[in-house]
C-alpha cells in the first residue's frame, strides 16, 4: 500500500494526495474545499458532515475500498447517538484518509452555499391546473337505496361537475365517512385529473366549503443542480424559487461516468436513486419553509430532466442509455404516486406528473424547453440552446425542428477549472481585461462592485474572493482571446510574448494570474494551460451539436439565438460568441430565456393543455444523435481554434477585432512555445 491516497471532493472537483491518517477536514483546508467547522475538529458542532463514496469511478480514475476511511470513532459514535447522523454521513473532523476516496461535501456543510441561480422566468400562462378543489353536496345514506358512501360522493361529482371516472386510494377512504358527517354531508374534494383518459384522482378531503390552499412543485433535475419552483395552484403564483446541489456529483459529474458507475458497482443505480430522492425531498422541506406553507398542501409535482437523470430518478437501471441505440425503458408521460417515489415530505397522496423525452439522449428538459419556447411556432430559424453539464440543442422554425444533445461536461459548471467552484458567495462571476495593461478587473458574486471601484475590499470582507465560477471563467477566456494574452489555438502566451509578469510560468505551459491573495492566506486565483481546454473541450462540443443540427437542416446561418437555462441568463452573447460557443449572428439577435426547462415544467404544472401540446409536439421532433453522426468530430475539432479554425463571424468582426496573435513558436519559459502545430 502506498504512504499517500488521493483524495477527491465533490462538487467542486478539487483533488490531491495525502499521508494516510490525514483527517479529511484537513485535506480539504490545505486544499481549499468549502467544508465548514465551528468547533475546531472537535466533533461538537456537527458542520464538517461528509458523504463518502465507494466503489469504481471511472471517471475520476479511481476504485474506492471499504477500507479507505478509518472504522467510526467514539466521538462519531456519541454524535450519533444524542443528534444523529444521516445513513451515510460522516464527521470530516473524525474521519481519517487511509485509501484513495471521493468525498462529497453535501450543501449544508459548505461555509459558501450554492446560488442556485434558476429563478422563475416572469410568464403569463392560462390557469387550468391538473389538480383543483370541488366542493359537492352528496345525498345522505339511505337504507332502502344500499349505495357506499363513495358511490354517492363519485355521483355527487358527476351530477354537479360533469367529472366521471374518480377513484381514491385507501387512506381516502379511511377518512371518507368521518368527513362526510363532519361536514353534514357537504364536502371539498381535491382532485388530480390524469393524463387523456385516466380517471379522476381525490386526493384529499374537507369537511364543508374549505377554501383549502393548493400548491405544486414545477422541478427541473440536472445533472450538476436541482431547482423548484413552488407554485399556487389557483393563481399561478410563484411563491418561492430554491435548489440545491444534485448529490450524485460524487458518482461522477457527467452522466456517462454515472451510467458507468452503475455499470461498474451492482447496486449503484439504486444508490444514485436513493441519493437524488432524499435531495428532492430535503428540497420540498426547504422551499416549503421559505414560503411559509405547510409540504402537506404540496398536491403535486412536474418534474424534468435528461434521461440518464430520468431513468435514476424513477428507479430505472440507465445501462441501456450508455450503448447504442440508447434505448429509453419509457419516452411517453407519466402520472405517478409521490410515494412510489420515496418523495414523502410532500403531501401523502400527491402526484408526479413527468414529461415526455424526445429520444435517447435528449430528455424531458429539452421537451420542456419545447414547451416554453415553441421553436415550431417560429417564422425565423431559431437556435434554442440550453447549457449545462449536458447541453440540449433544438433548431427550427414552423416547418421543422431537430434536436440533439451534446456532452458539454461540468467545465461551465466551475468544475474541472483549477480556480473553479459552484456558483456561490465570493466566486468571481465577472471579467474584463485591459488590451493594453492587460490587468484585469471583477466582480464577485455577493457584491455589485468591480474590483477597482471604492469600498469593493469592504464589500466583500464577509465573503471573500473564493474561486471562479462558470460564468466567470467562460469570460476570463474570452476576455484573454480579446486582450492578446490567448491565441487562436488557445495557447496562453509567456511574459514576453504579452507583455505583463501576470502572464506566469506554470510547468511546460504558462498560467494567467486574476487575483493573489496568498499574502492574506488566501487563494491565488489563475487560468492555467488546462483551464483553457477544457473550455475549448466544453464550447466544441457544444458548437459541434449545433453544427449538426444546422447540416441536417440544410442552412449554413441561423436568424436568431435563444440562450437557456442559468449559462443563459449570466453570460454577455459577445463573450459566448468570441469564445466560439454559438453561430455567428448579431449579437442583438441572442438573447436569454433564463431556466426555459423550469419554465416549460409551471407551464406543466398550471396547463393542462400545455401537457397534451407537448406530448404531440415531442412526436414531431427529429433527434440527431451525436454519438453516432460521422461529421461531429470534425466539427468538433474545427470549433476548439478560438473562435473557429473554418467558420467566419463576421457578425462579431463589426464589434470585436481579435489580436492576429500566435504563441506557438519561439518564446521563453514554459517550453509551450516549443509545441508543434497539430
Amino acid at each position: 500500500m502506498s504512504e499517500d491516497a488521493l483524495v477527491i471532493f465533490t462538487p467542486s472537483g478539487k483533488r490531491g494526495r495525502f499521508a494516510h491518517g490525514t483527517p479529511v477536514l484537513q485535506a480539504a483546508r490545505s486544499l481549499g474545499v468549502d467544508l465548514d467547522s465551528v468547533c475546531g475538529g472537535r466533533g461538537i458542532c456537527s458542520k464538517c458532515q461528509i458523504t463518502p463514496g465507494y466503489g469504481e469511478f471511472p471517471k475520476h480514475g479511481v476504485t474506492v475500498e471499504p477500507g479507505a476511511l478509518s472504522e467510526w470513532n467514539a466521538v462519531e459514535d456519541r454524535y450519533n447517538r444524542i443528534r444523529g447522523l444521516k445513513e451515510g454521513r460522516r464527521l470530516g473532523c473524525q474521519a481519517k484518509v487511509m485509501g484513495d476516496i471521493v468525498i462529497d461535501v453535501p450543501p449544508e456543510s459548505q461555509v459558501h452555499k450554492q446560488v442556485i441561480r434558476k429563478s422563475a422566468t416572469e410568464r403569463d400562462i392560462a390557469m387550468d391546473p391538473a389538480t383543483r378543489s370541488f366542493y359537492v353536496e352528496v345525498e345522505e345514506p339511505d337504507m332502502h337505496i344500499p349505495t357506499g358512501d363513495f358511490e354517492r360522493l363519485k355521483r355527487a361529482l358527476q351530477d354537479q361537475w360533469k367529472i366521471k371516472d374518480v377513484t381514491a386510494d385507501l387512506t381516502i377512504l379511511r377518512k371518507l365517512q368521518t368527513v362526510l358527517r363532519k361536514g353534514e354531508w357537504k364536502v371539498t374534494a381535491i382532485l388530480n385529473q390524469g393524463n387523456h383518459d385516466e380517471a379522476h384522482r381525490i386526493l384529499d378531503l374537507f369537511p364543508g366549503y374549505a377554501e383549502e390552499p393548493l400548491y405544486g412543485l414545477a422541478v427541473d433535475l440536472g445533472s450538476t443542480t436541482i431547482a423548484a419552483h413552488l407554485c399556487d395552484l389557483s393563481t399561478g403564483k410563484v411563491l418561492a424559487s430554491s435548489g440545491l446541489m444534485n448529490p450524485q456529483i460524487r458518482f461522477g459529474e457527467d452522466l456517462m461516468s454515472r451510467v458507468s458507475y452503475a455499470m461498474m458497482n451492482p447496486g449503484g443505480d439504486v444508490e444514485m436513486t436513493r441519493a437524488v430522492r432524499e435531495a428532492i425531498n430535503n428540497l420540498v422541506l426547504s422551499i416549503s419553509e421559505e414560503a411559509g406553507i405547510s409540504p402537506g398542501q404540496i398536491y403535486e409535482m412536474v418534474i424534468v430532466f435528461n434521461p440518464v437523470m430520468h431513468h435514476l430518478f424513477l428507479g430505472i437501471d440507465p445501462v441501456e442509455l450508455g450503448q447504442a441505440p440508447f434505448a429509453l425503458a419509457t419516452s411517453d408521460s407519466l402520472t405517478l404516486d409521490a410515494r412510489a417515489l420515496d418523495l414523502t415530505a410532500m403531501n401523502h397522496n400527491a402526484r408526479v406528473y413527468v414529461l415526455p423525452c424526445i429520444a435517447g439522449h435528449v430528455g424531458a428538459d429539452a421537451a420542456a424547453v419545447a414547451l416554453s419556447e415553441e421553436p415550431n411556432k417560429s417564422k425565423d430559424m431559431v437556435l434554442i440552446v440550453d447549457v449545462g453539464t449536458n447541453a440540449e440543442i433544438l433548431l427550427g422554425n414552423e416547418s421543422r425542428v431537430l434536436a440533439c444533445s451534446s456532452p458539454t461536461g461540468p467545465a461551465f459548471e466551475g468544475a474541472q477549472i483549477s480556480s473553479g467552484q459552484r456558483a456561490a458567495p465570493g466566486a468571481i462571476e465577472r471579467i474584463t481585461i485591459d488590451p493594453i495593461t492587460k490587468e484585469p478587473r471583477f466582480r464577485v458574486i455577493g457584491s455589485e462592485l468591480w474590483s477597482d471601484e471604492p469600498g469593493f475590499t469592504e464589500a466583500t470582507a464577509t465573503t471573500g474572493i473564493t474561486g471562479i465560477c462558470g460564468s466567470g471563467i467562460i469570460e476570463a477566456v474570452a476576455e484573454m482571446r480579446m486582450a492578446g494574452l490567448v491565441d487562436a489555438s488557445g495557447l496562453i502566451g509567456g511574459p514576453d510574448q504579452t507583455g505583463t509578469p501576470r502572464a506566469e510560468p506554470h510547468g511546460r505551459t504558462f498560467s494567467y494570474l486574476i487575483h493573489d491573495a496568498s499574502a492574506e492566506g488566501g487563494p491565488r486565483i489563475t487560468v492555467t494551460q488546462g483551464d483553457i481546454r477544457a473550455i475549448q473541450l466544453a464550447k466544441s462540443a457544444l458548437y459541434a451539436g449545433a453544427k449538426l443540427l444546422m447540416d441536417a437542416m440544410g442552412i449554413d446561418h441561423v436568424d436568431r439565438v435563444t440562450l437557456a437555462g442559468a449559462f443563459g441568463a449570466h453570460i454577455s452573447p459577445k463573450h459566448a460568441m468570441v469564445l466560439g460557443m454559438i453561430p455567428d449572428v448579431p449579437l442583438d439577435h441572442v438573447s436569454s430565456a433564463g431556466n426555459a426547462a423550469g419554465t416549460g415544467a409551471r407551464i406543466a404544472l398550471l396547463n393542462r393543455a400545455a401537457r397534451d401540446q407537448i406530448e404531440a409536439t415531442v412526436h414531431e421532433i427529429h433527434k440527431v444523435e451525436t454519438a453516432i453522426e460521422p461529421r461531429f468530430q470534425e466539427h468538433f475539432v474545427n470549433a476548439s481554434a478560438i473562435p473557429n479554425a473554418v467558420n467566419h463571424f463576421p457578425e462579431l468582426a463589426k464589434v470585436v477585432t481579435l489580436p492576429d496573435v500566435s504563441f506557438n513558436t519561439g518564446g521563453s519559459g514554459g517550453g509551450e512555445g516549443r509545441r508543434r502545430r497539430r
